[in-house]
């Protein structure tokens, strides 16, 4: 049996590989993502004081710090029996909401971008974002720059500092805004509102024009069939940083819908022992193995799946697109996994609409900062929408505060079944008997992927008591001539 391995695939966050094996006649016998890294981060809480965590776990990711800072922040404030007050749960979300501009940003342009603008098979040193600056023109590079460091701007003012987040403290913020402050940001959440709207023309010249590409999106070997979680509202409208987990299923109707207390009834994790990161699913549903369709227990939760999920957006602009998007597609809930791409900037467009509602809110500038605590529940959870889908922060402590146990999901979690199975179903799809595997092909995989946006910086948590290391000792030809393993 051959194997083809890619390793280590490309534009991501942390570190992957996929091994295809082949069977004798060139087809795709079964394919295997793996995630060879391990963080730990549950462990490093316990025994912390839990007003700690939410700025020891912003340190998980240099790309997601605000998204777990906030996670974080509610579980603490639940721990506490507290809710911060008005001016701090909208400066809070206002962080937010520049975080996911910022975010969005970087994965369309740089991670994105080139499969589409550059093209899925162009040569791999032109598959990058100076390729794609070279196609749209430097002016366009110019402006991506610029707006994802005015989003940065707003972080480090709300949250400290952009990355090394210490905004939130139990039941509120740490500092709130003054009017100046209040004004600028103001301007630069109207020039994000304008950049987002670009970005979605853009995307339509580019890849909605494109009869090849459309053809990809809805006829390629990337469908799957699976249902869809996302944050809502109480009008179950996209929300990012407070409401309740809707799942809706392969046809559109609601399966469950909970309060981030109760998310440990309806969502289960599975551990394997070929990854270090686990595989969650739902747990009425139960484990059907890597399947798709009504019965499975697979679940993606993502920019699509917050939409599939969700009755509109919450701002007009976004709901005009989001309007587009699934009359252009065939109506809800969309399954063509590469769909991602076009959600994720609606997405940025609600973010930056979003952001400029919370900016011109007279309460975004009150003093009321925090809500006093009266002692300890001992228990609490957090859940907010992360740019890569639900994450949720759950910590138990002792009578003191000091912590005994953390889990946490973060949104590649959620979607490490759907990934695994989204590869496959691209690897079957593109290697067929009689084809030669390509860079080109290769890459078309990794777009199965790279829909998801994956950070396994964030995900890789499990523990599951082994360390696989491999040595492997090679002759002067690179020929294996023993493996050690330590398992």
């Amino acid at each position: 049996m051959k194997r083809i391995s890619i390793d280590p695939i490309t534009r991501l966050e942390g570190h992957g590989k996929i091994e295809i094996f082949l069977d004798d006649e060139g087809g795709v016998d079964n394919v295997f993502f793996q995630v060879p890294e391990l963080r730990g981060f549950e462990k490093f809480c316990e025994g912390r004081p839990v007003e700690e965590l939410p700025s020891i776990v912003a340190k998980i990711c240099g790309v997601c710090p605000g998204c777990h800072h906030m996670s974080s922040g509610k579980a603490v404030d639940a721990v506490f029996g507290i809710e911060p007050p008005p001016t701090a749960k909208k400066l809070r979300e206002l962080f937010y909401m520049a975080h996911f501009v910022h975010s969005h940003i970087a994965h369309f342009y740089a991670l994105a971008a080139p499969d589409f603008v550059v093209g899925p098979t162009a040569p791999k040193a032109q598959r990058n974002v100076l390729g794609v600056i070279d196609k749209v023109g430097p002016e366009i590079g110019t402006a991506v720059l610029k707006q994802r460091r005015l989003a940065q701007e707003i972080q480090a003012l709300l949250g400290g500092h952009q990355t090394f987040v210490v905004m939130n403290i139990p039941g509120g913020v740490r500092k709130g805004l003054n009017s100046l402050e209040r004004d600028d940001i103001v301007e630069k959440a109207k020039g994000f509102i304008d950049f987002a709207q670009f970005s979605l023309k853009l995307f339509g010249d580019v890849v909605l024009s494109n009869k090849e590409y459309l053809n990809i999106i809805l006829n390629g070997p990337y469908a799957l069939n699976i249902h869809s979680m996302g944050l809502v509202d109480i009008n179950n409208k996209v929300t990012f940083y407070d409401g309740k987990v809707r799942v809706v299923d392969t046809e559109g109707k609601e399966h469950c819908k909970y309060a981030p207390v109760d998310y440990r009834d309806f969502v289960a994790e599975r551990v394997e022992p070929w990854t270090y990161l686990k595989f969650p699913y739902l747990k009425k549903k139960g484990w059907k193995g890597f399947t798709d369709g009504q019965d499975s227990g697979v679940y993606h939760a993502t920019p699509l799946s917050r939409l599939n999920a969700s009755d509109g957006m919450a701002t007009p602009l976004a709901q005009i697109e989001y309007d587009r998007m699934f009359s252009t597609l065939g109506g809800k809930p969309v399954h063509a996994t590469l769909a991602m791409h076009w959600a994720r900037l609606i997405e940025l467009l609600y973010s930056a609409e979003r952001c400029l509602e919370l900016a011109e809110d007279p309460d975004i500038i009150g003093k009321e900062l925090r809500t006093p605590s009266n002692g300890i529940v001992g228990e609490g959870v957090g859940i907010v929408e992360a740019q890569r889908g639900t994450l949720t922060h759950h910590y138990w402590t002792d009578k003191k505060g000091l912590v005994t146990k953390a889990n946490i999901i973060v949104g590649t979690t959620n979607n490490n079944a759907a990934i695994t199975m989204s590869i496959k179903k691209a690897a079957q799809g593109l290697i067929k008997k009689g084809v030669t595997v390509t860079d080109g092909i290769l890459n078309m995989i990794e777009m199965a992927f790279r829909a998801y946006d994956p950070c396994f910086s964030c995900a890789t948590h499990s523990l599951p008591g082994q360390m696989p290391m491999i040595v492997l000792i090679r002759d002067s030809q690179g020929n294996e001539i023993q493996r050690i393993s330590r398992k």
